[in-house]
């Protein structure tokens, strides 16, 4: 479904009751916002494997505005800023309160930009290969110690001035490095892929090399969930662990076996970290 928030139509999907009987009364269980990366991609990389969660709380799939099923918009809009406000005028519509958000990759920027512009408006943050602020020089350094000189280069092509054609040799030499299992070619079939979005937003000259997060984590106090994979080209595993030093509440879990794609790579280690997590901040709720 879509709806309005913020000016633009904004496509939805929900799994999972938010009330379920628990003997005489109506247990209320969390909300949890799912946050996809990109930008350029959808909700549907989630799909099915974050079904396995929704026994323990309800699921609410977004496409950012300007990717997948949502509205495009006014390009002037596809800003981290209004990214993370979407969540909050989302949380608005659908009368949300207190979610735990999470965010992998860009979703982790978008993730952090709405904790820490709206800190009291989340129960719990869970960011997952992401990161605060990029090096992309550390970036470049991970495509050439995980993929080789030629995928080094690639990678430095691309992001340094990103194109439509540099994007595509991008997608044809570096992002089967994100997955050290394989990428599952279902998914990046079912994938809708927007290359506007991404030239906009993704480079050292554009906001995706100003942003830096660093000094607002501090507000963010609730409890947090950093997962990094050791095998990661694309946000290097001290990304995550720099996250961990700024946030207040947070642990920081380094699954080896695993490239950007640690829900599939390691998914029985990433799944129980997510649901112990989630256990946790329900029942403190």
């Amino acid at each position: 479904m879509r709806i309005e928030v913020n000016g633009v139509r904004l496509y939805v999907d929900i799994e999972g009751a938010g009330l379920v009987p628990d003997g005489p009364t109506m247990r209320e269980k969390p909300t949890l916002i799912a946050l996809h990366g990109g930008p350029g991609a959808d909700h549907s990389i989630y799909k099915p494997h974050l079904s396995q969660l929704a026994d323990l709380c309800q699921i609410v799939y977004v496409d950012h505005r300007g990717n997948g099923r949502s509205d495009d918009g006014d390009p002037e809009t596809w800003t981290l800023a209004q990214w993370g406000d979407d969540i909050a005028g989302l949380c608005d519509v659908l009368e949300i309160e207190k979610p735990i958000i999470y965010g992998a990759s860009f979703g982790g920027y978008v993730a952090q930009s709405f904790a820490t512009r709206h800190p009291d408006r989340l129960s719990g943050l869970i960011l997952s290969v992401t990161a605060a602020h990029v090096d992309f020089e550390a970036v470049f350094d991970a495509f050439t110690r995980i993929g080789g000189a030629k995928a080094g280069k690639v990678a430095r092509t691309y992001w340094s001035d990103p194109t439509p054609e540099r994007r595509q040799a991008y997608f044809d030499t570096c992002f089967p490095l994100y997955s050290i299992k394989g990428l599952d070619q279902d998914m990046v079939a079912r994938m809708i892929v927007k290359n506007p979005v991404a030239m906009h937003f993704n480079g050292p000259k554009n906001e995706h090399g100003r942003f830096d997060f660093r000094p607002g984590l501090a507000k963010i106090t609730c409890p947090a969930l950093v997962i990094s994979g050791k095998q990661d080209p694309i946000m290097p595993h001290p990304f995550g662990a720099e996250i961990t030093r700024y946030l207040p509440n947070a642990r920081y879990h380094l699954l080896d076996n695993a490239g950007h794609t640690v829900d599939f790579d390691a998914a029985e280690a990433f799944y129980s970290l997510m649901r112990d997590f989630i256990g946790e901040v329900s029942h403190a709720a």
